[in-house]
């Protein structure tokens, strides 16, 4: 009698167990799949300056929803493996990274130099050392205080006098670098790239007539535009009266001292 107990007992709870089983409801999950488009995006990481080539560049499937003004799409330019095969990328992009028209540049409309240049502004170029460049520490995008040191006639003898011609000014190369490449800390080059207004490209270029040249590296936390340690432009004339000079007198015959603050 016990063991019958026992055996009914568990065969119903058996049956009360498949009855909870079969009557549980089965709920379906329906994904939104979300409206796509295909768009041209960076293939590989590719940089400043590289010309980019129809395998650097694929077409992938892009939410419509997230795809901004200024995104390449198939829909609108088919052809675009063809057509910006050879152009010139005027910025980096990361692999995968969305390629927009304003970032590219065709060979026909110029340099890359040329395309990264405000508007406005000039690229003029001055024989560096690594003795007179921060010990080649300069690197491109870097902004610099332009010093010339030149030989001036004081009286009846000569004096070796150093004057600060530009402030604030912007690293364009290094070389042919245009930017840094794996890391690359210290950059080589024999001639330094600077971004000038035409004023200043004139100071610069009367400044390589009058004596040697030198780049002094400016601090990261006064070199932005517009920064609190002075003006960007530097308007030095070095035929005028001012900068940090003092003229003297001194028995009749003029004569200047430098290293005035």
């Amino acid at each position: 009698m016990i063991v019958l107990a026992i055996a009914f007992a568990a065969a119903g709870g058996a049956a009360f167990v498949a009855k909870n089983l079969s009557g549980t409801e089965i709920r379906t999950v329906e994904v939104d799949t979300a409206e796509t488009i295909e768009v041209l995006v960076a293939g590989r990481n590719i940089s400043l300056g590289d010309s980019v080539k129809s395998g650097d560049v694929k077409w992938y499937a892009w939410p419509k929803r997230a795809a901004i003004a200024g995104y390449i799409t198939k829909a609108r330019q088919p052809d675009a493996l063809s057509k910006y095969s050879g152009a010139v990328a005027r910025a980096p992009f990361l692999s995968g990274e969305p390629i927009k028209e304003q970032k590219l540049i065709k060979v026909s409309e110029g340099g890359v130099l040329a395309a990264i240049l405000p508007a406005g502004m000039r690229a003029i170029s001055t024989p560096i050392r690594e003795e007179t460049a921060a010990g080649g520490f300069i690197l491109p995008n870097d902004r610099v205080d332009v010093i010339v040191s030149r030989r001036m006639r004081s009286g009846r003898k000569d004096e070796h006098v150093s004057e600060t011609v530009l402030r604030n000014v912007r690293v364009l190369a290094i070389g042919q670098n245009i930017e840094i490449k794996d890391g690359k800390k210290v950059a080589n080059g024999k001639t330094a790239t600077l971004e000038l207004s035409p004023r200043q490209a004139e100071t610069l270029t009367l400044a390589q007539n009058m004596g040697d040249i030198s780049l002094a590296l400016r601090s990261l936390s006064d070199a932005t535009p517009g920064g609190k340690s002075g003006p960007q432009s530097g308007n030095h004339d070095l035929y005028g009266d001012r900068g940090s000079s003092v003229k003297l007198l001194k028995y009749g015959v003029p004569s200047r001292a430098f290293g005035v603050n």
